[in-house]
């Protein structure tokens, strides 16, 4: 509230005594507005300390998965002695066909995502750029030994692992550089 004005001399004797304003506002005030502990966080760049993880806090999930991480290599080290070196496989070129289709329909995802200006395309590319690298892993680790280790190796350096690259970049900068405005979307150099 303002000084009494000088009109109404009586007014400055009904007021209630107040904390002084110098500083803004008062601390009543911050409190009444203060956002709840496990109130959902405004949007912005990396996670918030606010928000609420289902299962405990996020360092607890992440030795967890650190945990398994580990636990995993025994298992590595099973499958290298256990596996045979060659093998036939009944639905091949499904498993291929299903790869490549899910590369395409991330690329396109992706692309979609990026000329709406959605931010989720950061999602789309990282999980298109995982595909892209597998792709390129198990085609030359699979194929023949002459002509077609030669166009494995070529599609992967030619190709695939400069599509996951990219995919890689697009992801990075989309996160690093998050709209302040929800209805722009993403910023990006391109």
């Amino acid at each position: 509230m303002d000084a009494p004005h000088a009109e109404d001399p009586g007014a400055h004797r009904e007021q209630a005594p107040q904390q002084p304003r110098s500083a803004g506002r008062t601390i009543t005030e911050l409190q009444e507005t203060a956002v709840p502990y496990d109130a959902e966080a405004t949007p912005g760049p990396g996670p918030s300390p606010r928000r609420k993880w289902p299962g405990g806090e996020p360092r607890y999930l992440g030795l967890a998965l650190v945990g398994c991480g580990v636990a995993m290599l025994p298992w590595l080290v099973v499958l290298a002695k256990t596996l045979p070196a060659t093998t036939r496989v009944r639905h091949w070129s499904t498993a291929w066909v299903g790869l490549d289709a899910l590369e395409a329909l991330g690329l396109a995802t992706t692309g979609r995502l990026l000329l709406r200006r959605d931010p989720r395309c950061a999602l789309t590319a990282t999980a298109t750029a995982a595909l892209l690298v597998t792709d390129a892993w198990f085609d030359v680790t699979t194929s023949a030994a002459g002509t077609e280790f030669t166009t494995a190796v070529a599609m992967a350096v030619g190709i695939e692992l400069p599509m996951a690259t990219l995919c890689t970049v697009l992801a990075v900068r989309s996160l690093r550089r998050p709209s302040r405005d929800p209805g722009r979307g993403v910023r990006t150099r391109w």
